[in-house]
């Protein structure tokens, strides 16, 4: 309440913008009806007739400015939340603002930096060569002559987006109460989740950061270049880079006309995004035309990193098996993949899950390999995901809309080229780290550490356990109509987890003695003695007397 006190004429703004939209009905649900100092029939309403959902929705946020319109660029990655028709829509957004004045630029530019423009540049151009919601870029050249484009955010943008952002908290907590697809979904916790995007966005420093994290992955490479930040001119307002000289890949006919190779240009920006993607798991979040420029050597240079994606060691493989599904046609990899990549409901059914996969699958089945768009496979599996109500990671999603914007953008220079061939190769690569002996000697004795550690912990947790009945804190009610029937199944399950628990740490302890003698090259005294046989034949031993104990039991 204090909020809606504080921002009342927010709020009516807001209310204003749902009615003027044919959102009336949310005004009265949520109760931003107490806002509006005009009859709502005195409100103007555009023409609703031939407007669709998403263009409503565009609409609205485009008439509620910056936050708004940025908060509905975010919304539009998540592929596994809204229907393909809004973010249709979510994707035409753009803030259309005038720039800020030069003498508004350089004051700022003085605060943050603390000296003046004519210290800090040799030159200075006041008008800004491009103009978004949260900032705007200047050229500049510094006192060392090197080029440069300044990019300063907007006076005040910050207290602005914070305020929109306690308010859109303050809605959505409100149409959690109202709605049941709002619970189902987790309202607040997206909001939460694109909050800190945007807030993150907000920090110049973050994206100098992200910007020199991408550029450590192609010192090496001489075909993509990522500009150098300078860190002595650069603050959480300010973002002071190396200015490149090239041409927007978007821009077709000067490319042709210069004579470059748009073949070539497209195999080079696919190859530096699945680099990015696959093999270093930290990716450019929006690559679109804009952001990917051509320089007079032909190296492509990437820009703008205030959006990026992480992708897990874990994350890659559970995404790879489930491409890997897709394409095989396997129901069975498919659900066990986006189990492991999201956050299944208690509610929710595995049947209808794979119900709806094997349709999936069967729009799927007459594409050659080759002519599969990776960007709309991966977006179509979580369209089945939010249909289950399947959290997906939000990097997962923003991965889906960068290959989309990637297979644009290589489809308008080379139609005929491939990505998820092109992928291959780092399929391969990944498949090989995975099954490595390094990655699998990690596993195994990870998996040894993990159980040792298991195994010495089981005192504490045992005393605890005993603690809570001795108080009489711990409570257990079971309500089975056929307890014995349970009782004789947990029997079963328990008494075949000792088999594979026991077996398992006897087989990793042979491993790990093999494994430690092969990799010191040196004959240890162990092997002056049969200790595989002797291994084996204990291993048989304890498997026989825990399987004659379980039969002689009757519990098996």
């Amino acid at each position: 309440m204090a909020i809606r006190i504080r921002h009342t004429g927010r709020y009516r703004e807001i209310a204003m913008a749902l009615i003027r939209h044919g959102f009336g009905y949310m005004v009265e649900e949520i109760e931003l009806f107490q806002f509006l100092t005009l009859p709502r029939r005195w409100i103007t309403h555009e023409s609703l007739e031939t407007k669709s959902l998403g263009e409503r929705i565009r609409h609205v946020l485009e008439d509620l400015g910056p936050t708004f319109i940025k908060l509905g660029q975010l919304a539009s990655t998540r592929a596994d939340l809204l229907p393909d028709s809004i973010i249709q829509e979510l994707v035409k957004l753009q803030a259309q603002v005038p720039s800020f004045s030069s003498e508004t630029a350089r004051g700022i530019l003085a605060q943050e930096l603390d000296t003046t423009i004519e210290d800090a540049f040799s030159w200075f151009e006041d008008t800004a060569i491009a103009a978004a919601s949260i900032g705007q870029v200047h050229l500049g050249k510094l006192r060392t002559g090197e080029a440069v484009a300044i990019k300063i955010q907007r006076p005040g943008v910050v207290k602005i987006v914070s305020r929109d952002l306690d308010i859109i908290s303050d809605l959505a907590i409100v149409i959690e109460k109202r709605w049941e697809w709002a619970r189902q979904y987790q309202l607040t916790r997206i909001v939460q989740e694109l909050s800190k995007s945007m807030m993150a966005e907000l920090d110049y420093s973050q994206e100098a950061r992200n910007t020199e994290k991408i550029a450590l992955q192609f010192q090496n490479d001489r075909h993509i270049y990522i500009p150098h930040i300078y860190w002595e001119f650069t603050s959480s307002r300010v973002l002071t880079m190396e200015y490149i000289d090239g041409i927007m890949v978007r821009n077709k006919d000067e490319l042709l006309d210069k004579g470059y190779d748009l073949k070539e240009i497209a195999e080079r920006i696919t190859n530096g995004m699945l680099h990015q993607i696959f093999l270093e798991g930290f990716f450019h979040g929006d690559p679109h035309p804009g952001n990917i420029l051509v320089r007079k050597n032909g190296s492509i240079a990437f820009i703008d990193f205030g959006m990026v994606g992480r992708i897990s060691a874990d994350m890659k493989e559970h995404l790879s098996a489930l491409i890997i599904a897709l394409m095989r046609k396997n129901s069975e990899g498919m659900v066990r993949a986006i189990l492991k990549l999201g956050l299944f409901p208690d509610e929710g059914e595995i049947a209808a899950l794979r119900a709806d996969l094997d349709r999936l699958q069967e729009e799927y089945y007459d594409i050659p390999f080759a002519e599969i768009s990776m960007g709309k496979a991966l977006n179509d599996l979580f369209g089945v995901a939010r249909q289950h109500q399947i959290i997906i990671p939000p990097d997962l999603t923003l991965l889906g809309k960068s290959l989309l914007t990637l297979e644009g953008v290589v489809e308008s220079l080379d139609p005929s080229l491939s990505i998820i061939d092109m992928a291959e190769p780092f399929g391969r690569k990944l498949a090989k780290e995975r099954f490595s002996t390094e990655n699998l000697r990690k596993k195994l004795f990870g998996g040894l550490g993990g159980l040792l550690e298991g195994m010495l912990d089981l005192p504490g947790q045992a005393r605890q356990l005993s603690s809570l009945i001795s108080k009489g804190k711990l409570k257990l009610e079971i309500s089975v109509p056929e307890l014995q029937a349970l009782m004789h199944k947990l029997d079963q399950v328990s008494n075949r987890l000792s088999i594979s628990i026991v077996l398992l740490a006897f087989s990793i302890i042979m491993a790990a003695l093999i494994i430690g003698a092969a990799m010191n090259n040196e004959s240890s005294i162990l092997w002056q003695f049969p200790v595989i046989g002797i291994g084996f034949t204990v291993a048989l031993f304890m498997f026989l007397w825990l399987l004659y104990g379980i039969f002689k039991s009757g519990r098996f």
